[in-house]
């Protein structure tokens, strides 16, 4: 692995590896100076689950700096629907970059994560097993900054949007039992 960065910088908060666009190219332009592979995963990441780790652990393997582009709240509110996100961008963003094999996040506010790509023109872009190479929106950008898409993580039985089903569900089995129970 790399050891570009400083042990100072290894040791940097969780919410100061949160980068604004500008500082994510410089730090990204220092690092890839360094000799470092570049590569970027992107995602909601509205409610962590292990799928999420997974996809990253593995995206964090293909190279040596890890950069993570969240959408913003208004975007997943454009994806998701009425009520997402249900944990706010900055905190999302906080949390993943807490992740161990997280190197750098930023928000964007983007529809799609192509203009990140441009910005940092990372080696690899790592998409999720929700995807095939083919199937990747952003495939011809990549390809156009010299880049490679590679699919990771485990198979896509995850989901947020499942596992808020699942609460909901649980949650008014639970507040049938009470009212049961209070009768």
């Amino acid at each position: 692995m790399m050891s570009y960065l400083s042990d100072e910088q290894k040791r940097e908060s969780a919410a100061s590896r949160i980068l604004e666009p500008n500082r994510l190219i410089a730090r990204v332009a220092i690092a890839r100076k360094h000799g470092a592979r570049i590569v970027l995963a992107n995602g909601c990441f509205d409610i962590l689950h292990v799928g999420h780790v997974r996809y990253l652990e593995d995206a964090k393997a293909l190279g040596d700096v890890l950069v993570v582009g969240i959408n913003s709240d208004e975007q997943v509110r454009e994806q998701k629907g009425a009520g997402r996100p249900f944990v706010p961008e900055r905190e999302r963003a906080e949390i993943i970059a807490a992740i161990r094999a997280v190197d750098f996040v930023t928000i964007f506010a983007e529809p799609t994560v192509e203009q990140l790509l441009r910005s940092i023109r990372p080696d690899i872009h790592a998409k999720g097993t929700d995807y095939t190479e083919d199937s990747v929106p952003e495939r011809d950008v990549v390809r156009s900054i010299g880049g490679r898409v590679v699919i990771v993580g485990d198979p896509k039985n995850h989901s947020s949007t499942e596992m808020v089903k699942e609460l909901s569900v649980v949650s008014s089995q639970w507040s049938v039992k009470k009212d049961d129970e209070q009768r």
